[in-house]
């Protein structure tokens, strides 16, 4: 009887402090369908830069891109089109990680997949700061390295 008693008081406590927090939890339905990226800043810097967003297109080709996240699975496409641009659709796979941030502040994870939703590229994936989530809008910030400082990217979107 005993035994039983520690292992169900284990087994408790375990899923008690284990999972993904109610926040959490609600960001990851928030996610959940269509967006449009609306626009492409650099908020701490002025002038014109060419950046590559994801590897994968200039972020001109990504201003107006269809975002589409499925947040049962963690999966989601987006779409280029745009001229100069390499159009068509892209497959990523996407999650939340609250474990390495303070709390209440989120990082997004995505990872570029081919159409099978397998790994591409080395599996390499992208980190950015959920830094504003909304029923209608959300902004990602990237922070990457120019000339030996911190250059940050913001991307902000509109739900369809």
């Amino acid at each position: 009887m005993k035994k039983f008693l520690s292992l169900t008081v284990l087994v408790l406590v375990l899923v008690s402090c284990g999972g993904t927090s109610k926040v959490a939890k609600q960001a990851r339905k928030t996610f959940d369908g269509n967006w449009t990226l609306t626009s492409v800043t650099y908020p701490q810097n002025t002038g014109t830069f060419n950046v590559t967003l994801f590897n994968d297109a200039a972020a001109s080709c990504l201003e107006g891109s269809t975002w589409d996240f499925v947040s049962n699975n963690n999966r989601g496409t987006y779409d280029v089109s745009g001229s100069n641009c390499t159009s068509g659709t892209r497959h990523f796979i996407w999650s939340i990680d609250e474990e390495n941030t303070p709390q209440g502040v989120y990082d997004f994870l995505l990872k570029p997949v081919n159409e099978k939703y397998k790994s591409t590229n080395g599996n390499q994936g992208f980190r950015l700061n959920l830094s504003s989530l909304t029923q209608n809008s959300m902004v990602w910030e990237q922070t990457v390295t120019l000339e030996g400082s911190p250059f940050v990217i913001r991307m902000t979107f509109s739900k369809l």
